[in-house]
């Protein structure tokens, strides 16, 4: 009988023990082909894939490294993906975890047992960022991926310092099932002033997948707007690339005539003139069926000339008027005189 008893003790105690593991999850990150690469067009959309990982006090993130150089996984904050070109910001490890390097195909993993942000970096490829949220609520104020709190417009510049691209979305907290607009404008990053007409390329990311891409869309004086629905949670970038002036070199000179200013001018190499924002996605506890999205026209040409069919077109009919009136010809008149007969 003893025996019995400390025999339903031991297993009872064992039980306990191993009751926290028994409910602990594992969620795996893959660190993709092309992220030691820091180029803009590489074959990694995402330097660790999904860059954001919710889980619960407990939980094991799993990293593997299939990329084919070798990375680390240390906590603390990265230098961006451009932060790094300016040579004095290689990341800010915080000591909490750190696997060291390890090589292609092989793995590292980390238990959180504490509730938090938090944020890791790659600290041979500080560009490599990524973040696990554990038992992290909804914030109710507009944030990154990685939680940061965000000022809306979000004002960035892209990495050729020609263009400053405005940012926002609306609502501020994006949960799926729900519309969201994102709204930008692009400036002249040297001289303040807003494009008159800029063309450019749009790509929605989430969770490592493009769900969204619109090629030479066109915006104006007043900027533009992209609507979207998300059906998965998750963190999702948007990309802004191939940021040029739009329309031919006359239509443009046309353009600035009309408005009375002074030319604004970028260069035809357009592959260091990119934009990134990110933000994060919440589960909507009420589901509903997602509505069509409509989003705004592509070109709107009449719309963007219309101010130098308004103004050239008069102006040239009035020098034309009088030119005409200059060249007409002096008709001189005769007194009639009286001859002898």
């Amino acid at each position: 009988m003893k025996f019995v008893l400390s025999s339903l003790i031991v297993i009872c105690i064992m039980i306990l023990a191993n009751s926290e593991s028994a409910f602990s999850e594992q969620y795996d990150v893959s660190i993709p082909f092309g992220s030691y690469d820091p180029r803009l067009n590489t074959p990694a959309v995402v330097w660790f894939d999904p860059p954001t990982t919710s889980v619960s006090i407990g939980d094991t993130v799993v990293w593997f490294n299939d990329d084919q150089e070798a990375h680390t996984v240390t906590s603390g904050e990265g230098s961006g993906r451009f932060g790094w070109t300016r040579g004095d910001d290689f990341g800010n490890p915080t000591g909490l975890f750190d696997s060291s390097r390890f090589m292609p195909g092989e793995t590292w993993s980390f238990t959180f047992n504490e509730k938090g942000i938090f944020q890791y970096f790659c600290v041979i490829h500080p560009w490599m960022e990524g973040v696990v949220y554990v038992d992290q609520s909804i914030p109710d104020y507009p944030h990154d991926a990685k939680g940061n709190k965000q000022q809306f417009p979000i004002l960035q510049v892209t990495p050729d310092q020609s263009v400053e691209i405005n940012f926002s979305w609306d609502p501020k907290i994006i949960r799926t099932h729900e519309k969201v607009n994102f709204i930008y404008r692009f400036y002249d990053a040297v001289v303040d002033l807003p494009f008159k007409k800029i063309q450019y390329d749009i790509i929605i990311i989430q969770n490592g997948k493009e769900g969204f891409r619109d090629e030479n869309a066109i915006a104006g004086f007043a900027g533009s707007y992209r609507k979207w629905i998300f059906e998965e949670s998750g963190p999702i970038i948007i990309k802004f690339e191939n940021i040029k002036l739009s329309g031919s070199a006359v239509s443009q000179g046309l353009s600035e005539i009309a408005s009375g200013s002074s030319a604004i001018t970028l260069t035809e190499n357009s592959v260091g003139r990119i934009g990134e924002f990110t933000a994060m996605v919440y589960t909507n506890p009420t589901k509903t069926t997602p509505v069509q999205i409509v989003q705004p026209e592509e070109t709107a040409q009449f719309y963007y000339e219309l101010p130098v069919i308004v103004v050239i077109i008069p102006t040239v009919l009035f020098f034309l008027v009088i030119f005409l009136i200059k060249r007409k010809p002096d008709i001189k008149s005769f007194d009639k005189k009286s001859t002898p007969v």
